[in-house]
């Protein structure tokens, strides 16, 4: 795509599982603030946010998302006892969560919608395994393009779409700044779970081993990204407003435990509207 000057204004939407919550409040404040975006390009969790808004880019979408979250919270994409888990991976072999309940909640909130067909240009990627790249959807249904997006390794299946098989995006652009350049953007806003603010440290722990390596994979491109970015192009970095989020902090892999959700949507809306404010964004 040719795109130059196409979509002045992106939201970057990234990944991070229920830390995704942070984003919510992000959107709020931006939309309240009239910042719309041309272009929306989200990764995992991002996806699902950033396609909600991207359908209609107002503070109602905000509401609806939040709903979604609500939703999510009391059901069971995530639930049933330990036994119910273990038997689904048994009898998979690969994950612990059986897709329905998932495909379900997001088809009840986007229904039948294609990604060509939204208010606001929209792009969310996915882990292709057949060719062990990063696949953008840019047209098609759009229900597919996200539960595609979001299919985490180990909790859920990877999604069939075609002849081929796609994975979580954040295996390969975690935070894709430099998609939105490619495209166009001249503006970015970055959404992101809060990930990037705590500084890594060498391991200290053998468990911490791997999730050091996993998490110097998910930033290395973002950094690079931010690192290179052409001139005449601003990228405003959004904070989530609470403590960062450490990479050995168990709290992130408890996936189920929504309790802080709240919170943590209001802790990033207090944030950004204070940095909006503050003047330090446009």
């Amino acid at each position: 795509m040719s795109a130059e000057h196409q979509h002045p204004v992106a939201f970057v939407l990234g990944g991070g599982g229920l830390l995704g919550a942070s984003e919510v409040g992000m959107l709020r404040a931006l939309l309240e603030a009239g910042v719309v975006p041309d272009l929306i390009c989200g990764t995992s969790v991002g996806a699902i946010n950033g396609a909600i808004v991207a359908a209609a880019p107002d503070l109602d979408a905000v509401e609806r998302l939040t709903g979604l979250w609500e939703q999510l919270a009391r059901s069971d994409v995530f639930g049933g006892s330990l036994l119910r888990r273990s038997a689904t991976l048994l009898r998979t072999r690969t994950h612990l969560h059986p897709p329905e309940p998932l495909r379900n909640l997001v088809t009840e909130h986007l229904g039948d919608a294609r990604i060509e067909n939204l208010a606001v240009p929209f792009q969310c990627v996915a882990a292709n395994i057949e060719r062990a790249t990063e696949h953008w959807f840019t047209n098609g249904p759009l229900v597919e393009a996200v539960l595609a997006s979001s299919a985490v390794p180990g909790l859920m299946a990877p999604v069939r779409i075609g002849d081929e098989h796609f994975l979580d995006g954040g295996l390969v652009a975690s935070i894709p700044v430099d998609r939105a350049v490619a495209l166009g953007a001249r503006t970015i806003y970055v959404l992101h779970v809060g990930r990037i603010e705590a500084r890594l440290r060498p391991p200290r722990f053998p468990w911490e081993v791997g999730l050091i390596a996993f998490e110097i994979a998910r930033r290395h491109r973002f950094a690079s990204a931010m690192a290179n970015l052409p001139t005449g192009v601003d990228v405003h970095v959004l904070s989530t407003g609470g403590e960062p989020v450490g990479f050995s902090d168990v709290r992130q892999l408890r996936y189920r435990n929504f309790a802080a959700v709240p919170r943590r949507i209001a802790d990033a809306y207090a944030a950004t509207v204070d940095q909006l404010q503050d003047r330090e964004l446009p």
